[in-house]
């Protein structure tokens, strides 16, 4: 009999084509060519979908194993869900039915922080592992960990520091949220991380190192796309790829293309992605920035997954210039799997991913000048991407990455079932 897998993730990638979205969508595919029964849920909200009455799920399409979870009614503060008597009683009834071996969750966002303790107590015998994407149980700022109302990085939350960001919130609300949270997360079996620098701040946040297993992400296996052609030999044409707000750092990659024009460097940037629910502030910036890089930079708007190898093949370098501590970013692996050398702030997942000066460069986070600069390398300096180019590796085939954790969860098993038989 083959072993049942519920993967949730907070929402589908044909409605929200996220970084955890994809890649728990990869994965869930990954799972069921390895032999696995999976069933794939995406909570959504209004935002991305309608309700529609007489049950909270919704099929995805004409998948049998794909529904989205219909979750509108969400303490976003206290990560909790507060639809008992629809969303908690449907789920109920989903891992009554379904009866998963293993529960994947991949976020809590929507679907509530109360779910791992939900199945502990509907399948006690299951199996509950949790990837940890982001910094949304540790922060209140959209799991951002940087301050409001400035760029700046926070290293620690505690309720007197969180408070500073928002007044309005006591610091014991904070308390409560933070133990509310770590209380439903003791549910989980094991923690997955795809990074050591997020394994790290979950440790620091008082999570058991030996909970948390470190995990690479992977991506299905492509033909990568060759270099660009260049009739004179330059590598001068920038890509950034992935939506644009303020935490990625378009603004900075932006003021950084204004001083290279200003230096009269030959160059291009193609930005690829859209700015869904951006503040009107942060649009008027962008706009503002485009007119004055009128010229030097096209933005081509939102691409679907199928576009990225058409739209790297384009570029010669891929640029990431993230403000905040990013995990595991799609988008660096798209770049590597088609050998594009990626410009990066150097902090966080993104340090890890991409070795400053072997297959990559890394820049100071928030710097358009230190950008600039490196930018400016990038073009002049003879002979640097095919030094750095040939230095990259292709990341993980997602089935490779799918085996690990199926590997990992056979040994949580086996060791649940001895320490029972003992």
């Amino acid at each position: 009999m083959s072993t049942r897998i519920l993967v949730v993730a907070h929402n589908h990638p044909d409605f929200h084509p996220g970084g955890t979205e994809i890649f728990a969508h990869d994965l869930f595919g990954a799972y069921k060519r390895a032999g696995a029964e999976a069933l794939f849920v995406g909570a959504t909200n209004r935002i991305h979908r309608e309700p529609r009455p007489g049950t909270s799920f919704q099929a995805v399409g004409d998948a049998g194993d794909e529904v989205v979870l219909w979750a509108g009614h969400f303490d976003r503060f206290m990560m909790s869900q507060t639809d008992l008597y629809g969303v908690i009683q449907d789920l109920k009834e989903l891992l009554c039915e379904f009866r998963p071996d293993i529960v994947h969750i991949h976020h809590m966002l929507l679907v509530g922080a109360e779910f791992p303790a939900l199945v502990r107590r509907i399948l006690p015998d299951a199996l509950i592992v949790m990837t940890l994407h982001d910094y949304y149980p540790i922060c209140a700022h959209d799991g951002l960990m940087v301050k409001t109302g400035a760029y700046e990085r926070c290293g620690k939350a505690d309720p007197s520091r969180c408070n500073g960001c928002f007044p309005d919130i006591a610091p014991d609300r904070f308390l409560l949220r933070e133990l509310n949270i770590k209380t439903h997360m003791r549910a989980v079996d094991r923690f997955i991380s795809p990074s050591q620098f997020l394994k790290d701040r979950y440790v620091g946040w008082g999570i058991d190192e030996d909970r948390i297993s470190v995990v690479r992400n992977g991506r299905p296996a492509a033909h990568p796309v060759p270099a660009r052609k260049s009739a004179d030999g330059q590598r001068n044409v920038f890509g950034y790829f992935g939506n644009l707000n303020p935490w990625k750092g378009a603004p900075v990659l932006l003021k950084a293309c204004r001083y290279l024009m200003e230096a009269e460097i030959d160059f291009e940037l193609r930005i690829h992605g859209g700015a869904p629910f951006q503040s009107e502030n942060f649009t008027d910036e962008l706009e503002a920035l485009l007119k004055d890089t009128e010229g030097c930079v096209t933005w081509h708007g939102a691409y679907g997954r199928g576009d990225v190898a058409a739209l790297m093949a384009g570029v010669d370098w891929a640029v990431l210039p993230s403000i905040w501590w990013e995990n595991a970013p799609l988008v660096i692996q798209e770049a590597q799997l088609h050998g594009r050398p990626m410009i990066v702030s150097g902090i966080g997942g993104m340090a890890e991913m991409v070795t400053d000066e072997e297959t990559g460069l890394h820049v100071r986070p928030n710097d358009p000048f230190d950008l600039a600069r490196i930018m400016r390398r990038c073009i002049l300096e003879d002979r640097l991407w095919d030094r750095l180019a040939r230095n990259i590796a292709p990341p993980p085939d997602i089935d490779d990455v799918a085996a690990a954790h199926l590997e990992l969860f056979g040994d949580l098993r086996e060791a649940a079932a001895a320490e029972t038989a003992a």
